[in-house]
């Protein structure tokens, strides 16, 4: 039987299962597997997650029926925890143990959840194969020869092996969805604004959000319901978000979202929609959008630029350690060439580039200009049309393929860096297989349509057939 995270949940309530027995055999597996693949930069101590598993029973015992009682969830190493470090994948925060909690985190375990570890990020999530952390490569469960997709990758793969039943991550151009893709797990990158930042470390603040990720469509609603909601401590929350659905389902393809794809992922895509038009769904087919095409180099524009404001504080005064150089110019240098990794460093170096004098108008303030164009594009297809295309034009890479190819690397998000940009919700899950290897959808919708989205993805699971799966299972 494959347990879903709601399924535990319900058993736990009625008392059939022993949450201190569930959290101790996750500690299990994850020092039985979690060396190969390195899903984990940090695990709980087994004394805390003991006392935690108590309480939450106690609670239980007199009436409380939290909606993630017990759950075991693992959280990207870029939301703040007071009980754990958080580094980001970087040895710059390497110890960090931050003085508050994230909203997200906070809203977790006042449900019941059980966070029991930080998982692996490209660091300060730059990147999209989590082989940029400071703390070693994720491994994808599924061919441990090949990467997990970034920069959520460890809580991709931390679920895609059953150390984790939840999990939290965070998208920026497709962070938490193209690991979904790779490992067959669920990821939602919800509308801009839905679910607090606060706790998050920023790389690019206007594009990114924290992201619920899971091993179906119950579980990913369930982790969405508990994170989503305004809080005041993020300016960029919306404080009444009303939810928009779509009157009936009708998913639009855009050729220029797919024609690049390998073989694999296109027939995969197309045998999906010939199901779904099977099920009565509407299929509208067109050539290509305007702006589209533009999507990612206005991305990368806007990430970069954001990016070197953002690290600009990573200076050894309050985070590293400070070389003993005479001057604070030199020293901070120092720290930096010393703590920061090379991919880090090279965006920080664009990001300054694109807003220096002389060139900010032709590449920032051209690039915000861009998305404005793309954003205007797709709300105006999304109004009653959800789009559809692949996650990632490839199957997942092996290690160290694409690492030196900066380029094809990028080349990654060319499909999710558009609902970023535009500030939409958009959906992974897994589609099919192909020789053992997982390959995801990708839906986007109008802003505040994450119902919508939750729902096709129920019907989507049902015709697949793909839900619960653990890698090796």
């Amino acid at each position: 039987m494959k347990l879903t995270a709601s399924s535990i949940r319900d058993e736990i309530i009625k008392g059939n299962m022993d949450i201190e027995d569930y959290i101790l055999g996750k500690l299990e597996l994850i020092r039985k597997n979690d060396k190969k693949i390195n899903a984990f930069i940090s695990i709980d101590s087994e004394g805390f997650l003991r006392e935690r598993a108590r309480n939450i029973k106690m609670g239980i015992r007199s009436g409380k029926k939290p909606m993630l009682a017990g759950i075991a969830i693992s959280i990207k190493d870029v939301i703040s925890t007071s009980f754990l470090p958080t580094t980001a994948g970087s040895k710059i925060l390497e110890g960090y143990i931050p003085p508050f909690n994230a909203t997200v985190v906070e809203k977790i375990l006042k449900e019941g959840g059980i966070v029991i570890g930080k998982t692996n990020l490209d660091e300060f999530a730059m990147g999209s194969t989590t082989e940029f952390s400071a703390y070693g490569p994720t491994r994808n469960p599924w061919d441990l020869e090949r990467v997990a997709g970034g920069s959520s990758g460890g809580s991709a793969a931390s679920l895609s092996y059953g150390a984790a039943d939840l999990s939290l991550g965070s998208d920026t151009g497709g962070s938490a969805r193209l690991p979904a893709s790779y490992t067959c797990t669920f990821g939602l990158k919800p509308t801009y604004g839905l679910v607090s930042r606060y706790g998050l470390i920023p790389y690019a603040n206007s594009l990114e959000q924290i992201s619920p990720m899971a091993r179906s469509m119950e579980d990913l609603a369930l982790l969405l319901k508990v994170i989503k909601g305004y809080d005041e401590k993020d300016a960029t929350s919306i404080p009444r978000a009303e939810e928009k659905s779509y009157e009936k389902f009708k998913v639009c393809v855009i050729e220029d979202l797919v024609r690049d794809s390998d073989r694999p992922i296109k027939s995969s895509l197309y045998n999906l929609l010939y199901k779904l038009e099977l099920e009565g769904i509407e299929t509208e087919y067109r050539e290509r959008l305007d702006y589209i095409n533009y999507a990612l180099p206005v991305y990368y524009t806007i990430a970069f630029a954001e990016a070197s404001s953002n690290l600009a504080r990573y200076d050894g005064k309050l985070y590293g350690k400070m070389g003993n150089s005479e001057t604070y110019k030199k020293a901070s240098i120092d720290t930096r060439k010393s703590n920061l990794g090379l991919e880090v460093r090279k965006r920080i170096l664009m990001g300054v580039l694109t807003l220096s004098e002389g060139f900010k108008n032709e590449y920032y303030i051209a690039a915000t200009k861009g998305r404005r164009l793309i954003r205007d594009e797709i709300l105006k297809v999304t109004k009653d049309c959800i789009l559809v295309s692949p996650v990632s034009p490839i199957l997942p890479p092996r290690i160290g393929e694409k690492i030196d190819d900066p380029l094809k690397l990028y080349a990654m998000d060319v499909y999710t860096v558009i609902a970023n940009l535009a500030g939409i919700p958009a959906l992974a899950l897994p589609s099919s297989f192909y020789n053992g290897l997982p390959i995801g959808v990708q839906f986007m919708g109008k802003p505040f349509s994450e119902s919508s989205l939750i729902r096709l993805g129920l019907i989507i699971e049902k015709i697949t057939g793909i839900s619960g799966v653990i890698a090796g299972g």
